[in-house]
């Protein structure tokens, strides 16, 4: 094998060999092993999405319009909508702010084109439920017993909320919510998320009609974050409005009515000295230095392309990994850029 092939696992070469030995620990943001690490306290109680959420947290250091944003938000319980490129930092805010205030783990609702409101209030799932019925029919059982699927105690079972509505849940301290890339959405979500956002509260239509059969008029209904949480009389109604960041590419507008409910802060290209801290908190001192000529080609090619920060760490991460010799032709082919040539 050649010295500018050393650096290569897969040779294409149609032959089985044993190079996956010689392959490294991978970055730490695709490092499971690292995450629960950072994620488990002395009890191994807490879980390896809070690891990650910690590393997130530790990565982002706003600067002074930033810091009076998020404060105004907080202040006056308004979500707060972030836009700016791709890899600018704008979910990691979210992170970072429910890290610093101790308030959990991020619920995070990532938005696609198919998004409903629904999807993020909650689900029920009728058809499992018609499933366990038949299925416990033929073994002799009554289906409306206490606690049986189709008894008016079991419907919780089949009931679990989304990420918007598990944030809604009464607590004494708001949750962190993220709704990441609001602008994938189909054009009626975000209007239909006004009244969710402006009353904290929401209808479970289907605990509703039952609630007054219900021992207390309560039903357990699982979580999006994987608990159970009890709703009263069919209705969720928080008593700290959550701490809402809805995140934006720039890739539409959005209603006036919307706007006017948020608090919006703009994020713009990071600077080289906010890149060499966001290469530094994941890959070390070292990674920042050998890769700061990188940085500098990466802030070139922003001004007139649209690349994202995740780009830049790929490239200096596995030039530095694994040293290949065609460095700069390989940092070039991972830092694509993102929107189409003019």
């Amino acid at each position: 094998m050649t010295e500018s092939s050393e650096w290569l696992i897969y040779r294409g070469a149609g032959e089985p060999h044993d190079g996956l030995d010689r392959l490294p620990a991978p970055p730490p943001w695709r490092d499971f092993a690292s995450r629960d690490a950072a994620g488990a306290g002395a009890d191994g109680s807490e879980d390896r999405r809070l690891g990650a959420h910690r590393h997130l947290a530790e990565l982002h250091r706003p600067g002074a319009e930033e810091l009076e944003m998020i404060n105004a938000a907080l202040y006056l319980r308004r979500p707060l909508l972030v836009t700016g490129s791709p890899g600018a930092g704008k979910s990691t805010l979210a992170h970072s702010v429910a890290y610093e205030l101790g308030l959990g783990n991020v619920l995070r609702w990532p938005i696609v084109s198919r998004s409903t409101l629904q999807d993020g209030l909650y689900h029920y799932d009728a058809i499992a439920r018609l499933q366990d019925v038949q299925i416990a029919a033929p073994q002799g059982a009554d289906p409306a017993a206490p606690g049986a699927p189709g008894s008016v105690e079991g419907i919780g079972s089949y009931i679990r909320l989304g990420p918007l509505g598990t944030a809604l849940l009464p607590s004494d301290t708001p949750r962190v919510l993220l709704i990441d890339e609001l602008d994938k959405s189909d054009i009626d979500l975000p209007n239909d998320l006004l009244n969710v956002l402006e009353e904290g509260e929401f209808a479970i239509p289907e605990l509703e009609r039952v609630a007054d059969r219900l021992p207390g008029g309560e039903a357990e209904v699982l979580t999006a974050d994987g608990s159970k949480a009890r709703v009263r009389d069919g209705r969720v109604r928080c008593r700290a409005f959550p701490f809402v960041v809805l995140t934006s590419n720039g890739e539409r507008d959005f209603p006036a009515p919307l706007m006017r409910r948020c608090i919006h802060l703009e994020l713009g290209r990071p600077d080289h000295k906010r890149l060499a801290t966001f290469v530094r908190a994941h890959l070390g001192d070292e990674a920042a230095r050998a890769g700061d000529d990188l940085i500098t080609h990466f802030l070139e090619r922003s001004r007139s392309e649209l690349v994202a920060a995740d780009q830049l760490l790929n490239a200096i991460y596995l030039t530095d990994a694994a040293a290949p010799p065609s460095r700069d032709r390989l940092a070039d082919l991972l830092i694509q850029r993102l929107d189409r040539p003019r």
